[in-house]
């Protein structure tokens, strides 16, 4: 227990005496016994007082002054700070502007502000360490407060030093009114003549942006100096100018002007964005060798960069084996030119990026997280996904598991590849997640058909108050656009316009996509004809849109003003008008624009383009020619095209040729089930039973069974789901009250014209054939026709192709409600409107 803290009783007390006491006087009696000393009363114990310490020699306090500031330490500021003021030593103006420039090179303007206005006395280096502070702290306008401040002070005068750092601070902010407020200000004062201010004024109007008073200041400086050229070399690099830049060069060498390392590399830099421009890349390649700097590592990455970003691999390589002890930078670049090559060069010229990266790891020199980034990148171009793992591994124990691009990297590799959990683990751990990191995770949920998961990503998206941006937003109109939820889409329309994502080309295409996908014709077209500038994917996408809702005049009249416009058609382009040709059955002009795709403009046909002139000769009838077609085409093993084919056999009554093409798809997919019911089918109406039942026994054995058919749609800002057989509690009872009281006056209708259209489908289905009941869309349908309002349009989507019978029944169903229903199932739109339907019967 201290003594401040004891009892009273516990403390020693002072002795007190009798205020008349007398001491004896020893001297007057020299014989008698002195008494016994008087006890010394013990001192209080009061609190120890601090005590003050001695002031060091100022050029100590200089010292550590520095020191703090070249190793940014702010502790150290503080306390040589502190000393001096339990010393109880003043500062000099000298130790004070020291003190001063710590605090702003450590980062603390607080404690620099309330320094610099308790300073006594202030001269120019006072002012222009406040006012470098502020701009190295990235607060320029408080910088330009700063200057203002210190023209106002009478006692002090601002130099060249000054000039030099409010204009860095207008340029860290573009701000070229102040900036060229602070010019003139420098011109009136004379220090504008000086190399050092020029070169500062330069600097700032590059930064702005403004190239022609960069030009004007530079022509008329009276002192110029290797700095001065590389400024103006570098204002025209940064403006994307190359052709300029090289001309400055040239320039330079012709003035007498010694080229550096500085020039040299922004002048490679900037060339690396030329294309054809191999004369330029030569001559500046042989003016480093003059120079002497082929073997400086920032000129070496730079000419690596050079040739690898315009396809000079031989080159760059050659560059990168002349370099002595490449760095991590050279690898870097060369690493970075491998993963810049685009889609034309072969797997096995990308997979050298991996082994210089194996190389960079036996010199054992420390990759960087751009090491990494870029050979992340090589491994999904190719499609390393084992490879890419091995590197993840690398990245965690380099530690640069939290680098947001490396993160990306890693989730579009993954998402490549189908692996949509591994993506979101990656995202997860991603501690800084930018937009783009978000962008890369809402498109994996898209790719791998989870546009669900998707929506509920951009949900949280904005839950965190984040802006996404155009690549955000198309992406997520195409998450809409697969789920064809009307409502949602909707929803995120009216976010884009709001957001001005509208205007941008991309979210526009996306658009119409969505609206198409969900039914939506008229609002597509609306959207075409908001774009401003609209590509050839805008183009394709309004054809398609045609194409596929039945509209197929209005399909080729598109395509016609397209070539008119002079708008350059590409493979989508003529997908689309192809299934208009389809559909509209008009086989000479689809083969037409056939041969010109494949003559004319030299592209491919892929196999939907094959799949589309198949069902093009299978709309007319010509089944052996379509098989003939795809025989020729070289890609006679894929079973999309089977199906094509197989479809038209069903509708023409081909049924030989059909189990034949069934037999087939056995072959081609021996693990889809919908192969084996599609010949379970074909053998019942054909009537070969026991072959059916074997088919069965087939799917029995291999553990295969039919995928349900469900349809869904958008009711009450909700999803619904209706399974095709499931006469379950979930649905509500109205819902099939409403379906048994339209089929019995579907049925009524039929009785009446003499015909029913339960017995018009094949005789031969028996066992497991569903009632027509129990179809998952005409449950849908009754619902929508409970739930919606009279004049709004049913939509339902389906996973799988109606049936003949649901077919006919909506028909009858869309005549009696009078209003449109719209299904879309795999193979196309059926809009049923008074009895007829956009399909013209032929899916």
């Amino acid at each position: 227990m201290s003594a401040a803290a004891a009892p009273r009783s516990m403390l020693p007390q002072r002795q007190r005496w009798p205020p008349d006491h007398r001491l004896p006087d020893h001297r007057a009696h020299p014989n008698q016994t002195p008494p016994p000393p008087r006890p010394r009363p013990p001192e209080p114990s009061p609190r120890r007082a601090r005590r003050r310490l001695a002031p060091l020699e100022p050029s100590v306090y200089a010292g550590l002054l520095r020191c703090a500031s070249r190793t940014r330490s702010l502790a150290l500021a503080r306390l040589a700070h502190s000393h001096m003021v339990r010393a109880g030593y003043r500062p000099g103006l000298f130790l004070r502007n020291n003190l001063l420039a710590a605090y702003t090179r450590c980062g603390d303007m607080r404690y620099a502000r309330l320094l610099f206005d308790g300073m006594p006395r202030r001269d120019a280096v006072s002012w222009n360490t406040l006012i470098a502070g502020y701009s190295s702290q990235g607060s320029p306008r408080l910088a330009l407060c700063a200057f203002r401040d210190a023209r106002r002070d009478g006692g002090v005068a601002v130099d060249r030093f000054t000039y030099a750092t409010v204009l860095a601070a207008c340029g860290g902010v573009r701000d070229g009114r102040s900036g060229r407020a602070a010019h003139g200000l420098a011109v009136v004062s004379g220090v504008a003549r000086t190399a050092f201010v020029t070169n500062s004024v330069i600097d700032m109007y590059a930064k702005c942006g403004m190239i022609d008073e960069v030009r004007l200041v530079f022509d008329r400086a009276q002192e110029r100096d290797e700095v001065s050229w590389n400024l103006l070399l570098s204002a025209y690099v940064r403006m994307g100018w190359p052709e300029v830049a090289v001309n400055v060069l040239v320039w330079m060498h012709r003035s007498g002007v010694k080229l550096d390392a500085f020039a040299l590399g922004g002048i490679l830099k900037a060339c690396s964005e030329l294309e054809d421009s191999e004369d330029v890349r030569m001559m500046l390649h042989g003016c480093v060798i003059k120079v002497g700097l082929d073997l400086d590592y920032f000129v070496g990455s730079a000419m690596v960069d050079m040739y690898a970003k315009n396809g000079g691999l031989e080159e760059a390589i050659k560059v990168f084996d002349c370099i002595p002890g490449q760095n991590v930078v050279i690898y870097n670049a060369m690493i970075a030119g491998f993963a810049r090559l685009g889609n034309e060069p072969c797997t096995e010229t990308r997979i050298e990026a991996v082994r210089l990266y194996a190389n960079l790891l036996q010199r054992r020199i420390r990759p960087s997280k751009f090491t990494f980034k870029s050979v992340l990148e090589v491994c999904n171009l190719t499609n390393a996904v084992r490879c890419g793992r091995q590197i993840h591994a690398h990245v965690i124990l380099s530690g640069f598991q939290d680098d947001e691009f490396i993160g990306n990297a890693l989730i579009n590799l993954y998402a490549k590849a189908r692996l949509v959990d591994d993506s979101l683990r990656c995202f997860n751990s991603t501690p800084k997640r930018e937009i783009f990191t978000w962008t890369s995770m809402i498109t994996a949920f898209v790719h791998d058909e989870h546009p669900d998961k998707a929506l509920d990503l951009f949900k949280e998206l904005r839950y965190l108050e984040k802006e996404p941006d155009q690549f955000t937003m198309s992406t997520v109109m195409t998450a809409c656009a697969a789920l064809s939820v009307p409502i949602t889409c909707e929803q995120i329309h009216c976010y884009a316009v709001k957001s001005g994502f509208d205007q941008f080309t991309c979210c526009g295409n996306s658009q119409i996509e969505m609206y198409r996908c969900a039914g939506d014709l008229k609002a597509a077209n609306k959207s075409f004809e908001t774009i401003s500038c609209l590509d050839t994917f805008s183009w394709s996408q309004m054809i398609l849109s045609y194409a596929v809702h039945g509209h197929e005049r209005e399909a080729l009249l598109l395509f016609k003003k397209m070539e008119d416009c002079g708008v350059m058609k590409n493979e989508f382009a003529f997908l689309a008008v192809l299934v208009a040709c389809s559909h509209q059955r008009l086989i000479n002009e689809g083969f037409r624009h056939y041969e010109s795709m494949v003559s004319d403009y030299g592209f491919v046909g892929d196999v939907k383009h094959i799949a589309c002139m198949v069902d093009l000769l299978g709309h007319a009838g010509k089944v052996a020619d379509a098989e003939d077609f795809i025989m020729g085409s070289g890609l006679e093993n894929d079973a999309v095209l089977w199906h094509a084919l197989l479809r038209a056999c069903r509708i023409h009554g081909d049924k030989d040729r059909g189990i034949k093409i069934g037999e087939k798809l056995i072959m081609l997919e021996p693990c889809a089930a919908s192969s084996y019911v599609m010949l379970y089918n074909l053998y019942m109406d054909a009537g070969k039973i026991s072959l059916a039942m074997r088919t069965r026994g087939q799917m029995r054995e291999r553990g295969m069974t039919k995928e349900a058919g469900i349809s869904w749609a958008e009711f009450g800002g909700s999803i619904h789901q209706f399974v095709d057989g499931d006469n379950s509690c979930s649905q509500k009872a109205e819902t099939f009250t409403r379906l048994e009281e339209l089929l019995v006056s579907v049925k009524q209708k039929t009785q009446h014209f003499g015909m029913n259209v339960w017995e018009m489908g094949f005789q031969a289905r028996k066992v497991g054939e569903n009632s027509i009941s129990k179809h998952g869309e005409l449950l849908a349908v009754a619902h929508g026709l409970t739930t919606l309002p009279n004049s709004a349009p049913v939509r339902v989507m389906k996973n799988q192709n109606m049936s003949w019978e649901s077919h006919e029944t909506l028909k009858l169903l869309s005549e009696g409600e009078n209003r449109e229903i719209i299904i879309r199932d795999p193979a196309r739109f059926h809009h049923f409107s008074q009895g007829s339907c956009s399909c013209r019967d032929y899916w």
